[in-house]
């Protein structure tokens, strides 16, 4: 149980991101909670009936609600400099600004029905503009830590500076009806919403600006957002609701959200007209201050009380008896206000406050981060990481709910028959908005515990989540372009019964010290048939362009240690290999790197082709683990070998390479191939170093027995010198130096043709694989030779 721990101090986000994602918060509710006191001056003063408040809650939200996941689906699939989220966040704070502003530029001369018109317009714009920054943004919080509770911590800053929203806005009746500010409430929210709209503004653009993002520019696991493929894109949105429903813990968080925040907004707009008209007779300046001394003290405690309570209980007690307790105490608070509103004692309500703050103050710090651990099941379930799409259903639950709410709220009032501005309400009417305002909560929140009642996601199986997708990752080393992934996403060997016996061990097992030392130079000083060129330098990664003078020293570097040289694209200026590599007189083994991306794959395969016609390839590589990673099926990327095959000149031969299972399982593709082109990677699949070399000697034997006289050629394989351990492989420069020994003199004695990795040591495999994807290089980061003794 060390482990989470360790995990836990590895994976601390700095207080200033944490800041700065909340400084995004505050702008998320400070828009709705000035946006939801300012309706009520459509109804209080502009005369607009209450079935055109209820439209005007409803058609806006629920287009929102449409909007979501389809924002979710392009924020998860967008390449760019600036990572997948950034950039939505910035535009979308700069439509929520303007939009707010000219939202509430209502002038009652212009008539109810033009106003009716202007204000869903802009209401449309307004909740647009929502929808591009909170989904990104939503999201850009779920990816911030991988740690259990670190996400709750995160959250919790978030909503403890979110939460000043609701203190400020409150005061926003003080001074709408104060005349001593403005003459009527409606020019109040002409000047109000300027100040709101350009101030939140800001403050949302904080997260886009200081919080650091991945390039995603050349991300290969993500759908291209063309026309043809956002089309695409709303299949997968509904293969997304599938798979997110499905997910029997994001569901139960979906309802109990839906019920709790719902049924709350349901009643939420009741508080003014409870306030004036049942403690102070419907006599609004008599009201005066408590209106905003509900909203505002109930904020402050939610604020400096139940945000951090929620955030202990958490950590002491578990995410879900949080939940339920927090939500326990907001159904006290609940009954509380039926009977401490009491006429002409306004401050008795106040004693409800911290009770019933807990409802909505717990709901989201718990609901947010138990998300952000729901998106880990799901990685695990489907190898892909959605935190747009189920940040997008999540909210979607919400806002839809939201409009819901909005519609009910209007029928309520018509069903008790309150009429919002009339100087005496009809006997009852008061009061049944008050039985509304209790027993909605109550009823949505005990319901809601109910559907909580077997949730099963708690720490310990979202640590043994987590583990196994750390496990995954240090298995398969996804790349981009210009790298190489590990072939053992599984234990293929082990799984079919072919276990290495005792016999087998390697030779190397009694040398050490400067017996190995002198080995390992003697191999080293000979030529390796064939090295995985790694292009990119320090600071560099995937999606960088290179330049031609880094890329000429580092193939000068190697040419003379090596007779082939690999290369993985032919683009971004990867397409100089191949000819720098002829000017050193070596052979080349050209990659076309294929994705998802069919755009780039045209551009990929039309630089191939055109490389080879000029007579700079004498192996065109369709493809890097394609099949493995699941990013084209096999009818694909077997029409591209035909294609390539078609155009390059007879005597370069045509192959794919993927990992050596790939070919065992299927065999169309060793009938495409003219040369078997697997990699082979013992320590992705966990082998120990004494057994490793016999391991690849298994593989290589089990794809020459498949091919049948086709050449076999190793096209990866190597060995880490520092990083995380894969079962009993361990990464140590001493194991990587046994491994490099017993290789080379096998495939020297045997004649067999291996390519190893890899050349130069790749700092930018640090996110996606940890510290072991960066350390297989013959050579460091910074070009110096690794592993070399002083015999050399």
């Amino acid at each position: 149980m060390n482990a989470p721990a360790a995990t836990a101090a590895a994976h601390k986000v700095p207080f200033a991101h944490k800041v700065a994602f909340g400084l995004g918060m505050l702008a998320n509710q400070m828009f709705p909670a000035a946006l939801g006191i300012f309706m009520v001056v459509l109804v209080q003063d502009m005369g607009f009936p209450t079935w055109m408040w209820g439209i005007l809650f409803f058609l806006p939200r629920a287009y929102d609600a449409v909007l979501d996941p389809i924002m979710g689906f392009i924020s998860d699939n967008t390449r760019s400099r600036w990572g997948r989220r950034r950039q939505y966040v910035f535009i979308g704070a700069l439509m929520l600004g303007v939009a707010f502003v000219m939202m509430w530029q209502l002038y009652r001369e212009d008539g109810l029905a033009y106003n009716f018109g202007y204000f869903l317009f802009w209401s449309l714009v307004f909740f647009t503009g929502l929808t591009v920054f909170s989904i990104p943004y939503v999201a850009m919080g779920y990816e911030m830590s991988d740690d259990f509770h670190e996400r709750t911590s995160i959250m919790a800053v978030a909503q403890w500076i979110g939460q000043w929203a609701w203190v400020i806005a409150p005061w926003f009746w003080v001074v709408m009806y104060d005349p001593a500010w403005f003459p009527n409430a409606d020019t109040a929210t002409r000047t109000l919403s300027v100040w709101v709209g350009v101030a939140c503004m800001l403050l949302a653009m904080v997260p886009a600006v200081f919080l650091p993002s991945r390039s995603t520019l050349n991300d290969t696991h993500l759908v291209p957002l063309t026309v043809a493929n956002i089309g695409h894109g709303f299949k997968e949105l509904m293969d997304g609701f599938k798979e997110a429903f499905a997910c029997v813990p994001f569901r139960k968080l979906c309802f109990s959200t839906f019920l709790i925040f719902n049924a709350f907004n349901t009643v939420a707009a009741f508080s003014f007209f409870i306030v004036v008209y049942h403690l102070f007779n419907g006599n609004t300046a008599a009201a005066g201050i408590w209106p905003t001394l509900f909203g505002s003290i109930g904020a402050l405690v939610t604020t400096f009380a139940v945000i951090p309570t929620v955030a202990w209980m958490s950590r002491r007690l578990g995410k879900k008896m949080a939940f339920m307790a927090s939500q326990g105490i907001s159904i006290l608070g609940y009954i509380l206000l039926w009977f401490l509103m009491v006429p002409g004692k306004p401050w008795m309500f106040m004693l409800a406050l911290p009770f019933f703050s807990f409802g909505i103050g717990g709901l989201f710090t718990i609901m947010m981060s138990m998300t952000a651990d729901v998106c880990d099941l799901d990685e695990l379930a489907t190898g892909k990481r959605r935190e747009g799409i189920f940040g997008a259903i999540y909210w979607w639950m919400v806002k839809l709910g939201f409009a819901v709410a909005g519609l009910l709220s209007g029928a309520i009032m018509a069903f008790v028959a309150f009429t919002p501005g009339a100087p005496v309400q009809p006997a009852g009417a008061v009061d049944g908005l008050r039985l509304f305002y209790s027993g909605i909560p109550i009823f949505g929140t005990l319901l809601a515990m109910w559907i909580m009642r077997n949730y099963d996601l708690d720490e310990a199986r979202a640590v043994e989540v987590h583990a196994e997708l750390e496990r995954r990752k240090q298995r398969a080393a996804a790349a981009g372009s210009g790298g190489a992934s590990g072939a053992g996403a599984r234990t293929w060997l082990v799984d079919h019964g072919l276990e290495l016996v005792e016999g087998q061990r390697s030779s190397l097992a009694g040398c050490s010290g400067a017996e190995l030392q002198a080995r390992f130079n003697e191999q080293r000083a000979e030529r390796l048939y064939g090295l995985c060129f790694s292009a990119y330098a320090r600071g560099q990664g995937a999606g960088d362009v290179l330049p031609p003078s880094q890329v000429r020293r580092r193939v000068a570097l190697v040419a003379p240690h090596t007779r082939w040289l690999r290369s993985f694209s032919c683009t971004e200026g990867h397409e100089l290999i191949p000819s720098l590599a002829r000017e050193h007189g070596l052979k080349t083994m050209v990659g076309a790197w294929i994705s998802a991306d069919r755009e780039r794959n045209e551009r990929e395969i039309h630089s191939l082709i055109t490389l080879a016609q000029a007579g700079r390839v004498d192996i065109a590589v369709v493809g890097n683990e394609v099949l493995l990673r699941g990013d084209l099926p096999e009818a694909e990327l077997l029409a591209y070998l035909q294609r390539v095959k078609e155009a390059v000149p007879e005597d370069v031969r045509v192959g794919c390479v993927d990992a050596y299972y790939v070919f065992l399982e299927r065999p169309a593709l060793v009938a495409a191939c003219d040369v078997l082109l697997p990699n082979c990677y013992p320590f992705w699949e966990g082998a120990d170093i004494a057994w490793a070399a016999h391991y690849l000697k298994r593989m290589h034997a089990l794809v020459q027995a498949a091919g049948g006289e086709k050449q076999v050629i190793l096209a990866e394989t190597g060995w880490p010198g520092a990083g995380q351990a894969v079962g009993g492989a361990v990464p140590s420069a001493e194991n990587a130096m046994r491994y490099f020994i017993d290789v080379q003199t096998w495939a020297r004695r045997e004649g067999v043709k291996v390519f190893h990795f890899s050349s130069f040591d790749e700092p930018w495999k640090l996110q996606p694989e940890g510290e072991v994807g960066t350390q297989w290089g013959l050579w460091d980061a910074d070009e110096k030779p690794k592993y070399l003794g002083p015999a050399a």
